[in-house]
């Protein structure tokens, strides 16, 4: 290991986000450099005078690798679904782990039904402030919805019979209500709702 290498690990150093993919490092000198990972650079003078790749650098690559920090383009960000501590897209909203993430297309178990659906979005709000149905009842507000936490996200789904038609229904779930499907499960059960 040479001698930056080194230091990158020994050294005193906090390694702080800044956004648009930078980040502060404070030495153990005192002093705050800004290190941008993506273009290689630091305000460092061993960088900048030297052009070498200075601990700085090698110390933000090894925060991110190990998970302390986000990489570039993501956050720190608490999962609304499952609480779980996670680093999700900058624009990221709602805010999901990845286990518990969900997009357009993906396919999911309800866990009432036992009948799988096609995601077509998951909104930002939350099951106790969704209206749905011509009783514009709350999503939360429903009687198969009460196990499931009333602030989590809202996922519009369509059950998959019914994706292929012209104008297919979408309905309102509560994220945790609906279990991720793998595609060994798409192919290879049956479907009570086709």
């Amino acid at each position: 290991m040479d001698e930056r290498a080194a230091r990158a690990w020994t050294e005193r150093m906090a390694v702080r986000p800044l956004g648009d993919g930078r980040y502060a490092v404070d030495s153990e000198s005192g002093a705050t450099y800004v290190v941008d990972p993506e273009n290689r650079s630091c305000t460092c003078p061993d960088h900048a005078i030297r052009g070498e790749r200075c601990k700085h650098l090698r110390r933000v690559a090894i925060e991110i690798s190990t998970g302390r920090v986000p990489p570039p383009g993501e956050r720190r960000a608490t999962c609304r679904a499952c609480g779980a501590e996670t680093f999700v897209p900058t624009n990221a909203v709602p805010a999901l782990c990845p286990d518990c993430h969900l997009g357009p297309g993906d396919v999911v178990r309800d866990r009432e039904s036992g009948k799988r659906l096609v995601v077509a979005g998951v909104s930002d709000r939350r099951a106790d402030e969704v209206r749905v149905g011509p009783d514009n009842r709350l999503v939360a507000a429903y009687d198969t919805n009460a196990a499931y936490p009333r602030d989590d996200p809202v996922v519009e789904a369509t059950y998959l019979g019914e994706y292929a038609a012209e104008n297919p229904r979408r309905y309102s779930f509560p994220r945790s209500r609906l279990a991720r499907v793998d595609n060994a499960q798409i192919l290879d059960v049956p479907d009570p709702n086709v």
